[in-house]
């Protein structure tokens, strides 16, 4: 990952700001925090914080994934978004190309994950010692010999979508660690963060981002 690391050149695409929070449709192929060494210092959270010097990191997405991303304002915020995320309390829905065409409409993976350790950062599926890994999905329409879906998340392991998928048979589209053959053409990874729904640090009001699917 390290030499081809070409980052976008977009500007910052601010979805809302307020007082305690503040969201962003990241962009794909830019990491949500720096990586080690000074080739991978260009982020979101640095962007980010060129902008708002009080931003503060509650989630990450993947390198090649876009889509819905919230930053803490306030060191209040940062710890009542990081309950909700830890508890489960938030709601994220991705949009996925899948290679082939999926048989079932909907249907859940349950499927436990943890770290590849000799490969990693890739994750594989531990029946063992795995992290439970929870994900939802529904088929939104065939496209070709590729497949459209909603996902639904339900934890928030490293990889989970991706992996989830690909356990399925059916690989994100574009995706540089876990699909293969024709699966692998695409022009970037075929994974978007479309809406993000949690509770306002201030108030407790139940509020929703979303980001245009770019693909």
């Amino acid at each position: 990952m390290s030499a081809d690391y070409n980052p976008p050149d977009t500007p910052l695409s601010i979805l809302h700001d307020d007082h305690e929070v503040l969201i962003v449709d990241k962009p794909a192929g830019l990491l949500s925090v720096p990586g080690k060494g000074a080739h991978l210092s260009d982020c979101l959270i640095a962007r980010v914080q060129a902008v708002f010097p009080q931003a503060l990191l509650v989630h990450r997405l993947d390198r090649d994934t876009s889509g819905v991303m919230v930053f803490a304002l306030t060191p209040h915020a940062q710890r009542h978004l990081g309950l909700q995320f830890e508890k489960r309390q938030t709601k994220k829905t991705y949009v996925a190309r899948v290679y082939g065409e999926m048989a079932e409409k909907t249907g859940t993976v349950d499927l436990p994950l943890i770290v590849d350790w000799p490969n990693r950062p890739l994750q594989k599926v531990d029946h063992e010692t795995g992290k439970e890994a929870i994900t939802d999905w529904k088929v939104m329409r065939i496209e070709g010999n590729s497949t459209r879906v909603h996902l639904f998340p339900k934890t928030g392991r490293s990889h989970q979508l991706r992996v989830h998928m690909l356990a399925l048979g059916h690989p994100i589209l574009g995706d540089p660690f876990y699909a293969k053959g024709a699966a692998l053409d695409a022009p970037r990874l075929m994974l978007h963060a479309e809406s993000l729904r949690f509770r306002h640090p201030d108030g407790g009001k139940g509020m929703n981002f979303r980001a245009a699917v770019p693909f």
